[in-house]
């Protein structure tokens, strides 16, 4: 018995270190020379060679040859793809250097399909703007990526402590074995509690909570328990470019409704930043017999917008008196602790809650439950739709742990509502995965309660979150104003999320080679590069700094701006969830595109573990 004991000690002990040796080797990667992007993890490649020189090819050209079909479909964005890179450097070279505007290859291949792959159409078949943006990532080492939405340091000390301990606790039930199909129960019930406060309601953690992969597969497995063959789904234009193949696959039809862009200033010459605004009409006019479902993503991918309360408001009268009784509202709030610039009339609202709570409390009022006390906002600024009179019962909320944690990688999601609602998600779960990670689970129930403890200087790990972002946010965007972008005002217009959704300026505009512009390219929506896509072409291949055309988050016949061109040519998508070097880089090379001026922003040094020097708000 002692020999077992003995050993069961040794065995411990082992993974104890090797949790330690990966959190060392995890630390290195958070050195300035070696931050976790796609230029040092494709450097174990070795891409040697690679011209940056791009051959246009006609759409008359383009047709004689046939369709595109030479690029990985489905690359690695932020690693190497291959097994053994080493083995596969030929194979990873002529998957890099093949381009969506190269011309076609001429063999193709005509293969019976799915149903799933009929309903994604043939656009399914090529690549995509996050195929061809990743390939041009990949193939450059030395490039700034302002593209994808990850940050690229660790996830804060006590969630790496949290994984730590839950790899290694073995002292009840193994965390290395499947969970409850649904979620585990230590996860779920931190999850309950923390949104029975938000929606002032008990939350049931075995009826109302289901865990997922990320919230991505939360939203799939929504849309598949709801939709119906030729059910809509509202989408707010712009939108976030999953959602759109996700109502398809669910055998759904995608409904537009664009939100409404206001400039700040509308003088002719002028490109300024603005407003993105919800017009309630154009949300009644799409409604129809057939609405099934609403997706509403507040904060906003990729425009930063937040829905003000009366905005969601006008969503929930719609729901109410307009849709059909079955109607029902996908919450997307994976970014709702991220709000740094806050709607003033929500502060005011949240102070005025704060006030009344003490008058009770002074008063000795007492409370039905714990769950029904009023606690200070974690999310200050956000509102919760499912929070809004009547609308409980008709929402699925949505979110995840990888944007607030900085751990996009763990991918653990879930959805929150009605049992009504989340009992047939329960139901599928276990035939599209038996559960999501047991380890991350466990981990992210440590780490949920450490969060709400003080970090860094500040009352909780959100506040200081928030004030992070916000200092990235004001240092990007003022490089992004003097390179001639248009931006929102954010002590004027509310914003969330990590991404600036920047106007393109007339000279920017007029700085684009003419011979990228109206290009073909396969990865662009109508395979044309069009001039955000041109835009952001010309500034990864030519100027060494990676960002995201607007236009694939734009429908085919979305609205026309002033110029009588689609809004979306207007637009790139920029993300600031990077470290201090990253935008010290990125704002040099801003800085140069119009070759006015050589002058450098001068940003800080940062050690993304400590607090930044910014005044807590």
């Amino acid at each position: 018995m002692a020999a077992r004991i003995l050993k069961m000690n040794s065995i411990v002990t082992s993974l104890m270190i090797l949790c330690q040796h990966y959190v060392l080797q995890s630390r290195a990667f958070l050195l300035p020379q070696r931050t976790i992007d796609p230029s040092y993890q494709i450097s174990l490649a070795k891409p040697v060679g690679i011209s940056n020189s791009r051959k246009y090819t006609s759409n008359e050209e383009i047709q004689q040859q046939g369709d595109y079909s030479t690029t990985d479909k489905a690359p690695c964005y932020d690693s190497v793809c291959a097994s053994n890179p080493e083995e596969d450097t030929n194979h990873s070279m002529s998957s890099l250097t093949s381009s969506a505007s190269s011309p076609p290859s001429s063999s193709s291949s005509s293969r019976r399909t799915g149903n799933a792959m009929q309903r994604l159409g043939t656009s399914s078949s090529g690549p995509t703007v996050w195929t061809e943006f990743g390939r041009l990532a990949m193939s450059q080492p030395s490039i700034v990526n302002l593209g994808q939405g990850f940050p690229n340091w660790l996830p804060p000390q006590f969630a790496i402590d949290a994984l730590v301990e839950g790899a290694t606790d073995v002292a009840h039930n193994s965390p290395h074995q499947y969970t409850r199909t649904a979620g585990h129960p230590k996860l779920v019930q931190e999850l309950a509690g923390r949104y029975s406060r938000h929606l002032h309601r008990e939350i049931d953690p075995f009826g109302q909570v289901a865990v997922t992969v990320g919230a991505s597969q939360a939203l799939y497995l929504a849309l598949q328990t709801l939709i119906q063959p030729g059910d809509e789904v509202i989408l707010f234009e712009p939108f976030f470019d999953l959602y759109v193949n996700q109502i398809k696959l669910a055998g759904g039809i995608p409904v537009y409704v664009p939100l409404t862009f206001r400039p700040y200033d509308e003088s002719p010459d002028v490109v300024s930043g603005g407003e993105w605004i919800l017009p309630p009409k154009s949300l009644e006019k799409a409604i129809s017999s057939k609405t099934r479902a609403i997706i509403l993503n507040s904060p906003h991918n990729p425009t930063g917008k937040i829905f003000t309360r009366q905005e969601m408001q006008c969503i929930a009268h719609a729901v109410q008196n307009l849709a059909r009784e079955d109607c029902v509202v996908l919450s997307d709030e994976v970014y709702k602790y991220i709000v740094h610039a806050p709607p003033k009339d929500e502060m005011e609202r949240e102070e005025s809650m704060q006030f009344e709570k003490k008058q009770q409390q002074d008063r000795d009022i007492s409370q039905d439950s714990a769950a029904w006390e009023y606690h200070p906002a974690m999310c200050q600024g956000h509102v919760h739709f499912a929070s809004l009179p009547g609308m409980w019962e008709r929402t699925i909320t949505i979110s995840s742990a990888g944007k607030t944690f900085s751990a996009t990688g763990w991918q653990v999601g879930w959805a929150i509502g009605p049992e009504s609602l989340i009992q047939p998600m329960h139901q599928l779960l276990p035939y599209v995965q038996f559960c999501a990670s047991t380890v991350i689970q466990e981990a992210l129930a440590r780490a949920l309660p450490r969060a709400d403890l003080p970090y860094e200087g500040y009352d909780n790990y959100y506040e200081y979150l928030k004030a992070m972002y916000t200092r990235k946010r004001d240092l990007l965007g003022s490089a992004l104003i003097s390179a001639g972008f248009g931006i929102p005002n954010y002590d004027e217009t509310p914003g969330g999320g990590f991404f600036i959704f920047a106007r393109i300026g007339k000279e920017v505009a007029n700085a684009i080679p003419k011979e990228r512009l109206m290009a073909y390219n396969a990865a662009a929506p109508g395979k044309v590069a069009r001039q955000d896509w041109a835009l952001c072409q010309w500034l990864a291949e030519e100027k060494g700094i990676l960002c995201i055309p607007a236009s694939p988050f734009f429908s085919e016949d979305c609205v026309k701006g002033d110029d009588g061109q689609p809004l979306s040519d207007q637009f790139v998508r920029i993300a600031f969830c990077k470290t201090n070097d990253t935008i010290q880089a990125a704002a040099s090379v801003l800085m140069k595109i119009l070759d006015e001026s050589e002058e450098q922003v001068t940003i800080p040094k940062e050690d993304v573990t400590k607090a930044p020097t910014v005044g807590k708000q």
